[in-house]
């Protein structure tokens, strides 16, 4: 079977200290998978270790089994909201385009198709109406549309994407839910950083559980259980609203 992503043997740490230890993971094409655990369990780093943006001690990533650098242009990647320089000035079709650049490089200049694909990006995300506003003007959830813009214009066929409901309203939570369900359904593999575990069984069709260890992963009706999500947060409670950071 060919997965989508398919993790081995990563292991990741910072200063000596072991933020992902030995995980292995096969995630298949075409589901909608949460990524959860506590604070500092390194969700954030199994993504960016993924895609190459923190280095790993040990293991391996394949994507649909090639290399990153080989299949970068099918891979989407929306970070945390809070990683991004909102000041910068810029607005937010300009912010949107840029999602076109990996397809066009650095020099051709964006053209008819471009600009169509990011209108309709940006309608999709009901924020057309703002292509003309600077990014500091725009509201946390806005905000987050337009990087959710930036990722659909790349046409990807794997999505990473980092916290998305962090700080925004329930309408924009809800708005996104319906997106990511909606890429699934065109056949995109979504991979999401969630820190709601009340929620889980709502927004995913697949769940990884990690801790430093990836504690378990696959379809959320069986391995969404109890145990695994005491094993993977250590604790009784089983639901959480924290707010999660992590390494």
């Amino acid at each position: 079977m060919e997965y989508a992503l398919h993790v081995e043997d990563l292991t990741v740490a910072y200063d000596k200290q072991p933020v992902l230890w030995d995980v292995d993971l096969d995630v298949p094409q075409g589901v909608l998978l949460g990524i959860v655990g506590p604070n500092g369990a390194g969700k954030t780093t199994l993504i960016k270790a993924a895609l190459g943006l923190v280095k790993p001690l040990t293991g391996s990533v394949l994507f649909a089994g090639e290399t990153y650098k080989k299949v970068h242009k099918r891979i989407a990647y929306v970070p945390q909201k809070g990683s991004v320089d909102w000041d910068f000035p810029t607005t937010v079709f300009d912010v949107v385009m840029m999602g076109r650049y990996g397809h066009l490089g650095w020099i051709k200049r964006p053209g008819k198709k471009e600009r169509d694909a990011v209108v309709k990006a940006l309608d999709k995300v009901d924020m057309l109406a703002y292509k003309n506003r600077q990014i500091s003007e725009l509201s946390g959830g806005q905000q987050q549309r337009v990087f959710l813009a930036r990722a659909l214009v790349q046409d990807a066929d794997i999505y990473f994407m980092d916290e998305p409901f962090q700080g925004v309203d329930v309408k924009t939570e809800k708005a996104i839910v319906t997106l990511l369900k909606a890429l699934k359904n065109e056949g995109k593999t979504v991979i999401v950083v969630h820190h709601d575990l009340n929620t889980v069984p709502a927004y995913f069709d697949w769940v990884a559980l990690l801790n430093i260890k990836l504690v378990a992963v696959g379809p959320v009706g069986e391995t969404f259980t109890e145990g695994n999500i005491r094993n993977a947060y250590q604790t009784d409670t089983l639901m959480s609203h924290e707010r999660d950071h992590d390494a």
